[in-house]
């Protein structure tokens, strides 16, 4: 008997052992890789060479302007992007399983957004808010027809730039929020809502407390990999200002990372990898509050 449990166990650690060398080369290692890179100071990346060992890049990062204001683009783009993605989905997925007629050709349409390319919706966005020498853009005509003044959203003030980058990042993670959602709503045991319709309970009390007890877990799940997706944020913002995020004030702080490795600022893979682990832990501080909050609030 025991030597089947430890052929067995042999044989799922040889099964495992693919994907154990797969992590460990392209995960594990990178990441102590870039650990060790962020303490190595004056790192030259042609001659392989660095002075010292030190807290130097980390000081240098926080108190440079640009990783400072990716910083705070980041969490402005965290704090409005995730509450409302997730409330929208949850909204319109409850929408979509109350109806019966053409349900799956709604799921189509709100899903047809997270099937197109980033930078194709980017460029459509470009064209809606952008001011030009021969338009002001459709967003700004519907301005203009309520009697507001043109705004241009792209090139123009802080508060524009950023509601255009946090209107892009709902519209690009929506469809799949909706998707996951409207899944879960579909696994609720329907004899729960006959019974609590039997007892006269109103819809609202239904949706607060049967429907998203039931689906908490699911909504707790978007909520950590939005909050994941939207710290690491780089694409959306490129695809609406170009590459050179800094002089555009959009930058984010995978953004500052590249800028770091390749940009203007290129060259500096130890500054970028100091910036890549303060995101880490970032991430990692802010999931591990979400857990603590599940514990009372998500209903497995």
């Amino acid at each position: 008997m025991k030597k089947r449990l430890q052929n067995s166990g042999a044989k799922a650690w040889l099964y495992l052992l693919p994907a154990i060398l797969f992590l460990g080369a392209f995960m594990v290692y990178p990441l102590v890789d870039v650990f060790v890179y962020s303490f190595e100071e004056g790192y030259n990346s042609a001659s392989q060479t660095y002075n010292g060992i030190g807290f130097y890049n980390y000081s240098y990062v926080l108190h440079d302007p640009y990783f400072l204001q990716a910083v705070k683009n980041t969490f402005i783009l965290v704090i409005i992007t995730v509450p409302l993605s997730t409330g929208l989905a949850l909204l319109i997925s409850f929408g979509l399983t109350s109806i019966t007629k053409l349900r799956e050709l709604f799921q189509t349409i709100y899903f047809l957004p997270y099937v197109t390319n980033t930078l194709a919706v980017g460029l459509v966005f470009m064209i809606l808010f952008k001011k030009t020498a021969y338009s002001d853009g459709m967003i700004n005509l519907l301005i203009h027809a309520f009697g507001g003044e043109s705004v241009d959203f792209i090139e123009g003030p802080y508060w524009a730039k950023m509601f255009v980058l946090c209107f892009y990042t709902i519209w690009i993670v929506l469809p799949f929020k909706i998707l996951i959602l409207t899944s879960a709503l579909s696994s609720v045991n329907q004899d729960i809502y006959n019974a609590a319709k039997v007892d006269g309970t109103r819809k609202a009390r239904i949706f607060f407390r049967i429907t998203l007890p039931l689906i908490s877990p699911t909504v707790f799940y978007l909520i950590i990999t939005g909050f994941i997706g939207a710290f690491k944020a780089y694409s959306d913002a490129v695809a609406l200002f170009g590459t050179n995020l800094n002089a555009a004030e959009m930058n984010t702080i995978v953004g500052y990372v590249y800028d770091m490795l390749y940009g203007n600022s290129g060259g500096y893979p130890s500054y970028a990898s100091a910036a890549a682990i303060l995101l880490f832990w970032i991430i990692l501080t802010i999931t591990c509050i979400n857990l603590l909050i599940s514990r009372k609030n998500v209903q497995y």
